[in-house]
């Protein structure tokens, strides 16, 4: 029996800018922070040779060629796994919830699989595979965020130049100001979000280089907004690394008014009033995680039982979290 756990994510700065139609051609930089919510998947030899899964649905067949799942497909294919085993998932959060958690599930699954097959890896090597299986094998309007931060952790800078090739290294935070953070954020659930595939393919379609004697346009109105947002996230990592987290939640404010010109999509009248009220009651900053529509809202507070409870007294539920420093992780080898 084998059970690994891999970390879901909060976004901090620069996120968007790691899909391929902007890196490809401006390159991205961007911040993100692993948090202590996990993704778990079980792999267990059986003596029959079907391939049994259990996650949100169950299957079972005689081939993977024939699975539905279609990560779980890929993933078996890869590691030329065909027959005799019993897959399982479990989930601290839903997915569809802005947390990252097909990106997740994905590192989740291939460390597990790995870890079973003896497959030698490190973590940057398994995030690259499973941008592998979700981009170019499967086609999903998605970047290299989710699988990265879920499986190197901590709180960390990514770097991806126009090749594709990512480098990561941990913020240079003290340890009093990286307490302070952990302890001045908070995340409240909103309800479901919007698929985030349909949501980053149209901002995809709009991310194309444009005449620049159209100035006007839309895709050229992405561009500069995303180039304004991987700018904002330089300056963020930077003002976290000075300890600053007044200014920080200033900026966490210009980020989601910027990334809210996206899409007409990306918040709704009920996540525009949840987040006056949150200004109103203690919160410094916010924004909403994720590629927008629903999710997860995070706030930097000054005052966080204040901020508790208006955010509770109008419907929402506040999930506790910490920062997680280790990444994907084999808890079981048995």
């Amino acid at each position: 029996m084998i059970i690994v756990k891999a970390p879901l994510r909060i976004s901090i700065g620069g996120g968007g800018t790691d899909l391929a139609s902007y890196y490809t051609n401006f390159e991205s930089t961007f911040i993100s922070a692993a948090i202590n919510k996990y993704i778990y998947i079980s792999v267990h030899p059986i003596f029959i040779d079907d391939i049994i899964l259990k996650y949100s649905e169950m299957e079972r067949t005689l081939s993977a060629q024939d699975i539905k799942h279609p990560i779980v497909r890929e993933a078996l294919k890869l590691t030329h796994i065909s027959k005799s085993i019993e897959i399982s998932s479990f989930a601290d959060i839903p997915s569809g919830t802005g947390l990252g958690s097909s990106g997740t599930f994905t590192i989740a699954l291939l460390k597990a699989l790995y870890t079973y097959k003896n497959i030698p890896h490190n973590a940057m090597s398994l995030a690259e595979d499973a941008c592998r299986i979700e981009i170019e094998k499967l086609g999903a309007p998605i970047g290299k965020q989710d699988q990265y931060i879920s499986s190197v952790g901590g709180l960390t800078r990514f770097h991806i130049n126009k090749q594709g090739v990512v480098s990561a290294a941990p913020l240079e935070m003290s340890k009093h100001a990286r307490t302070d953070l952990e302890e001045h954020l908070l995340l409240f659930f909103t309800g479901y979000s919007r698929s985030a595939n349909d949501l980053l393919k149209e901002q995809n379609d709009l991310t194309v280089i444009a005449p620049q004697s159209n100035s006007a346009s839309p895709s050229n109105e992405m561009i500069e907004n995303l180039h304004f947002t991987k700018e904002l996230g330089l300056k963020i990592g930077q003002t976290l690394e000075a300890g600053d987290l007044q200014e920080f939640g200033n900026q966490m404010n210009i980020h989601w008014h910027s990334k809210k010109k996206r899409s007409k999509n990306m918040s709704s009248g009920k996540i525009d009033e949840w987040y006056d009220l949150a200004l109103k009651n203690g919160a410094i900053g916010g924004k909403l995680i994720g590629a927008g529509g629903g999710g997860f809202l995070m706030f930097l507070a000054n005052d966080k039982l204040r901020l508790r409870k208006a955010l509770r007294e109008a419907g929402m539920v506040d999930v506790p979290f910490r920062f997680d420093n280790l990444g994907a992780q084999v808890v079981l080898h048995d």
